[in-house]
């Protein structure tokens, strides 16, 4: 036996409820032995009651951990001491809701991200799945669960004769017994802030990258962010192009309502909650961008989401029910759907980009802003000269002689040339009035 305490050792000196975390660390991690009867220095104490506690701790063991350890009566230096071995667990084992790792000679409990990828590596759950030990039904929105029965009427036709919302919510895993899933509360809760305040979405009007113009912060749960996020983008950040069908009014949003919609379900429902971060909507003059924490699976990066990928949900129980709902599909087919509605709108491809486990969705405005440009391969002249066109409608070949310098007249036709090849540019006028506008 050692005489120090170690990741693998721990001494108490008597036995109480409190040793459990001991326990259930030690479970949770790479096994571990509780000696009861010594003091911090591995010295033997007084021992009362050897007997008793040899039937008490394992059937309080079992009983609060649902594991079964070795305990066993040993002696040191004449006295008695109680060994008890736990090896470890193949499930998560939570004492009173709560979960432990042993790190050194300590007990840690996990909290956070770190509480995340605990139980996912244990089990596969994912934090949606954990139980909320604080929360019961009454924190739960009935007229955002009514919503929802009607939403998901086409997907669970039965749904809508569903009165009793416990028996919903079972059927929709969100409940275990009366135990609410975290997934629950962000769904349907009256205030799930209440219970995780960094569950809100920001929404800003930036001038440039530090200076800000105004900002909305969206709360209250999923289904209601959705909806509030929407409103507010349309009515105080975005402009519609109004333009009219026979007597019709069509409003076109600057960016596709659908692309932007299906954008923001993905940050709502993918984000990792596990984390501090907040969901960021920041609009620019040129540009929008969507930010949610949660880094992508390696077996989808980036720069397949523009092409047939599979489907690797984080937060499954979220997915299902905005699935159910007929918010999304479920083949991975949202990033496609964002790129055709852009391109049919005339605009850009997004970008799809993760940096530092941040997932960020940039649209752009201006089908040839220079990000574009440099995409398809122009050259700084060229860039400058469809920059000059945007600012003055249209450019000569004498006038774009007057941007660029000490280049050949033949190579500056040449890059026009190649504008017009590529469907940027077109030609208006003979040679010798010739101009170029954008095509």
């Amino acid at each position: 036996m050692t005489n120090k305490e170690s990741q693998t050792v721990e001494y108490k000196q008597t036995w109480r409820n409190d040793c459990l975390k001991a326990v259930s660390a030690f479970a949770n991690s790479s096994s571990g032995v509780l000696y009861i009867g010594l003091d911090d220095l591995g010295k033997p104490s007084s021992l009362k009651s050897q007997k008793k506690l040899l039937e008490d701790i394992p059937n309080t063991i079992r009983n609060k951990l649902g594991i079964t350890p070795s305990v066993e009566l040993n002696r040191k230096s004449s006295k008695d001491i109680i060994k008890i071995t736990i090896i470890p667990s193949s499930v998560p084992i939570s004492y009173n809701g709560k979960y432990y790792l042993r790190s050194g000679s300590t007990v840690q409990e996990l909290q956070g991200k770190e509480l995340s990828d605990f139980l996912f590596k244990k089990t596969g759950s994912a934090w949606d799945n954990v139980f909320e030990e604080q929360a019961d039904i009454k924190e739960l929105d009935n007229d955002s669960i009514e919503k929802f029965k009607n939403y998901a009427v086409d997907r669970i036709p039965s749904i809508s004769r569903e009165g009793d919302i416990k028996t919903l919510l079972r059927k929709l895993n969100l409940l275990s017994g009366d135990n609410l899933k975290k997934a629950a509360l962000l769904l349907f809760g009256n205030d799930p802030q209440n219970f995780y305040r960094h569950a809100v979405a920001r929404i800003g009007k930036f001038l440039s990258d530090t200076e800000i113009q105004t900002t909305d912060i969206v709360k209250g749960n999923l289904f209601t962010q959705l909806e509030k996020i929407l409103e507010i983008l349309k009515t105080k950040y975005l402009v519609s192009n109004i333009f009219y069908e026979g007597i019709h009014r069509r409003d076109i949003l600057e960016y596709p309502y659908e692309a932007l919609r299906e954008a923001i379900i993905n940050a709502l429902i993918h984000r990792d909650y596990s984390g501090n971060s907040q969901i960021q909507i920041r609009v620019y003059s040129d540009k929008l961008m969507i930010m949610n924490e949660g880094k992508l699976p390696p077996e989808i990066p980036a720069e397949k989401l523009k092409t047939s990928h599979l489907s690797i949900l984080r937060n499954t129980l979220l997915s299902e029910v905005f699935y159910y709902a007929g918010f999304i599909e479920s083949w991975g087919h949202g990033t496609l759907k964002i790129v055709e509605t852009c391109i049919e709108q005339g605009l850009p491809e997004p970008d799809f980009t993760e940096e530092n486990g941040v997932m960020i969705v940039t649209f752009y405005k201006d089908k040839w802003n220079e990000e574009n440009l440099k995409k398809l391969g122009l050259n700084d002249r060229q860039i400058k000269a469809v920059v000059n066109i945007k600012e003055n409608n249209n450019i000569s070949l004498s006038s774009y002689k007057a941007i660029i310098k000490n280049v050949s007249e033949k190579t500056l036709y040449r890059d026009l040339q190649d504008l017009v090849a590529k469907n940027i540019l077109k030609e208006i006028g003979e040679k010798r009035g010739r101009k170029y506008e954008l095509a």
